[in-house]
């Protein structure tokens, strides 16, 4: 542990906290137009980029939360943290969905890859849900479900660009849906090498990094100063901090017309989240961290493929218009968030 704010008060701790909040959040807004040129220029298209570019970068404060917490023996904290990440950041959607005036977000974004990102979350959540129902079986502390959900990964991104470069099929075209080809490039981008490109990157991407240890760090004082439980401050207060990137970027990206990129930086984001699980466990020293999920944990983690489920099902149905310009989906989502953190209180 580098720094201890459990020494210092609740208000100081709530301060830094904030802070570092605010940190992530500014990184993140560079991050979105920084991720939209790269993806035009490496030629990926904005869902695969915002799966790896947005999707791993803006995840950084939370996958180092939850390494940070997980190696000081707060499970709790870990899980909550990775879990809650991926309900939240799923209601960052609906709330993109709000941002955008033309159409419903996922009927102007619709595309094979999104479907297929939305699938492999899917995927990749059921993994954890089995190893914790499986006896604890572990090779130097780590569980082989960790080294599975990095393995399924990596599959599925080498399978998603090569969906997106040979479609089996392709959503019907509306006045609606927008062209990730029609974009053009930010004036922060425009005219920049792609070394600077890159480096530009790599710095917003450091600076969310450092932050999402600050997270991690206060959230294990607020809990130490307050009555607060580690699943319920790192499903709600961390979870949200360190998802925060995903909801500039997102909001950033409709407004620039990258709706494509706005679903990949959720949806690839999520897909991302669910390996900080893996990484916890790889850093928790005490046995598989698997099986220190509770109920409360198994909750959230059914509340989220439910969720994404409804947000497939969305994606398919392809409504162009509904309640305050966004689609039934997007309400059902916020409708269920709000509904998990009452219960992550109560």
């Amino acid at each position: 542990m580098l720094i201890d704010l459990s020494q210092t008060s609740l208000a100081v701790v709530i301060a830094v906290f904030a802070g570092a909040a605010l940190a992530i959040a500014v990184a993140g807004t560079k991050l979105a137009h920084l991720a939209d040129a790269l993806a035009d220029r490496t030629g990926m298209g904005e869902i695969v980029a915002g799966a790896l570019f947005v999707g791993g970068s803006t995840s950084l404060p939370g996958i180092i939360t939850s390494m940070a917490t997980a190696w000081q023996g707060y499970s709790g904290l870990a899980i909550g943290n990775a879990l809650g990440g991926l309900t939240v950041q799923t209601s960052f959607l609906a709330l993109a969905d709000l941002a955008y005036r033309k159409a419903n977000l996922e009927h102007a974004a619709a595309s094979v890859t999104g479907l297929a990102q939305a699938t492999l979350l899917v995927s990749m959540l059921t993994i954890p849900l089995l190893a914790m129902s499986t006896p604890e079986v572990t090779v130097w502390h780590v569980h082989p479900a960790s080294v599975l959900l990095f393995v399924i990964y990596g599959f599925g991104v080498r399978l998603l660009t090569r969906i997106r470069s040979e479609p089996m099929w392709s959503p019907v075209r509306t006045r609606s849906t927008q062209d990730e080809s029609a974009q053009e490039p930010h004036p922060e981008t425009r005219g920049r090498s792609m070394a600077r490109l890159w480096a530009a990157f790599a710095l917003y991407a450091a600076v969310t990094g450092i932050a999402g240890y600050v997270i991690g760090e206060a959230s294990i004082a607020i809990v130490a100063l307050s009555d607060l439980s580690e699943t319920a401050v790192g499903t709600v207060f961390a979870a949200v901090s360190n998802s925060l990137p995903e909801l500039v970027t997102a909001i950033a990206a409709v407004r620039i017309g990258a709706v494509s990129l706005a679903v990949g930086d959720i949806i690839g984001g999520n897909a991302f989240e669910v390996l900080f699980l893996a990484a916890g466990d790889v850093f928790y020293r005490k046995g598989s961290i698997y099986h220190e999920f509770g109920q409360d944990n198994v909750f959230t983690a059914v509340l989220a493929i439910l969720m994404t489920g409804v947000l497939l099902l969305g994606m398919l149905r392809r409504q162009e218009r509904g309640l305050a310009n966004i689609g039934w989906e997007s309400v059902l989502v916020l409708l269920l968030y709000a509904g998990s953190v009452v219960v992550a209180f109560t």
